[in-house]
């Protein structure tokens, strides 16, 4: 594994990386459809998915206005509720309240899911570990409501977040990754982006940024043509990575 002595500044991505996103998401489906088996909380779990990333798409090539994860989370839980009827799933009737969602309504709890998703199980401890000696910025598509919630959810530590919602574009757009550039404020090539999505490292690379792939089993694999500066099993092989 190379050394990387010079690097400042760690950047995380979170949805995937840090967060069990799938798993959050089907738990939440479980939740609001408890009558679902296994195969239609995939089948619409897919769905929730399959609108959001098809949606990131139609803004990042222009045929729709911004509007952050929030909205796409509400409107990708709108489209499972249809979905979910269409198959004769009758939805919980109470929803569980909690500080981050108080609302009862199942929808609503359905739609704020992206705060509650669960961190792998090195995340916490180990980015705990690492925001002591390094800063640690996120850089996510999660818009800045679902990142303070999330947070205090899970318990995750960084100490700055740059999302989506602050250049009114999705990742991998570049303009994300110059902006997290100049929020640490350090050379781009003492940055390291973590992530578990190879998508995410090739534009953080564009962006003079050095990189370190992180293998979860929710991630965008890198391929052969992919040459990252770190590929770790887990969270805690980066500070020693570090040198």
């Amino acid at each position: 594994m190379p050394q990387l002595n010079d690097i400042e500044v760690i950047v995380f991505d979170v949805l995937g990386t840090l967060v069990d996103e799938p798993e959050g998401q089907r738990s939440a489906i479980r939740e609001a459809f408890p009558q679902a088996d296994p195969r239609q909380v995939q089948s619409l779990t897919e769905s929730w998915q399959r609108y959001v990333r098809d949606q990131q798409a139609e803004i990042a090539e222009g045929r729709r206005a911004y509007v952050d994860s929030e909205m796409l989370d509400a409107e990708a839980a709108t489209a499972v509720f249809d979905e979910a009827a269409g198959l004769g799933l009758p939805a919980a009737h109470d929803g569980a309240a909690d500080l981050a969602d108080p609302a009862p309504d199942p929808g609503a709890r359905l739609a704020t899911a992206s705060r509650r998703l669960p961190p792998w199980p090195d995340s916490v401890a180990e980015l705990e570990r690492i925001a002591a000696r390094l800063p640690v910025l996120a850089l996510s598509n999660a818009g800045p409501t679902t990142l303070l919630h999330l947070s205090a959810h899970t318990g995750l530590r960084w100490h700055q977040a740059v999302t989506a919602h602050s250049m009114s574009a999705y990742k991998p757009a570049p303009s994300l990754y110059r902006r997290a550039v100049r929020v640490a404020d350090r050379p781009p090539e003492r940055i390291l982006m973590v992530a578990a999505h190879a998508w995410d490292l090739r534009a953080a690379q564009n962006a003079g940024m050095r990189t370190c792939y992180v293998d979860r089993p929710v991630g965008d694999p890198q391929t052969a043509s992919d040459h990252f500066d770190m590929t770790v099993a887990g969270l805690n092989e980066i500070l020693p990575g570090l040198g």
